[in-house]
């Protein structure tokens, strides 16, 4: 299959790494901050690929201060230890060495803090694929991801949207991928399901890597 997509575009969370034991640690800390105990991990990894300060309000009902200042105790242990509480998937540097043989233009497209996403691609020493990286701000003026999509887009200076796909786990990434008028693909060895990868309308699902690299080549 050769779709003849140049421009690739990666989700870091779920897509490049598995990173639910670091996001999940950091939402437990700032949770006990607030004195609401979560013992079990496996409860918060709703919180991993939404924007945080959304998910703290979804789902603790937090206002906008305290959901703020939850983001802030997030960051405190996130910054230090949760960073690197984090792992490649297997098949992932085989994906972007033959992105990278065949001339594709490797892109991040990350609702992570553009600064932690540039760290985690050095720590990984991957940082060599991308061209071009794109994450949110502190400020939280760009969280969303179809504006992260859309500033990779432009960034890259990307004029021909019909050589792009977008490659993610979860629902915001299809949805993100939409609002840009590019495909997606959703990957079922992240944090989403099938359902809601069908449900969000993404073009391709794939269950692992090398069904990944049969569409993207």
């Amino acid at each position: 299959m050769d779709n003849n997509f140049k421009y690739i575009l990666f989700d870091l969370d779920g897509t490049i790494t598995d990173s639910g034991e670091g996001i999940t640690k950091s939402v437990q800390y700032a949770l006990k901050y607030f004195d609401i105990l979560v013992d079990n991990l496996e409860d918060l990894q709703k919180f991993i690929g939404p924007p945080l300060k959304e998910s703290f309000k979804e789902y603790y009902k937090f206002d906008e201060e305290k959901a703020t200042l939850a983001l802030i105790k997030y960051r405190e242990y996130y910054a230090d230890k949760g960073i690197y509480e984090n792992n490649l998937y297997d098949g992932i540097i085989e994906v972007l060495d033959k992105l990278k043989e065949r001339g594709k233009i490797i892109i991040l497209a990350t609702s992570k803090p553009e600064v932690y996403a540039k760290q985690i691609l050095e720590y990984f020493k991957i940082d060599k694929y991308f061209t071009f990286v794109a994450g949110s701000d502190f400020e939280e003026t760009r969280v969303k991801k179809g504006d992260v999509i859309n500033y990779a887009l432009e960034g890259a200076k990307i004029a021909d949207l019909s050589k792009v796909i977008m490659v993610g786990d979860r629902e915001h990434d299809i949805i993100g991928a939409k609002d840009n008028d590019i495909k997606s693909i959703g990957v079922l060895y992240g944090f989403g399901d099938v359902i809601e990868l069908t449900q969000a309308r993404a073009d391709y699902i794939v269950k692992d890597t090398n069904e990944l690299l049969d569409i993207l080549i």
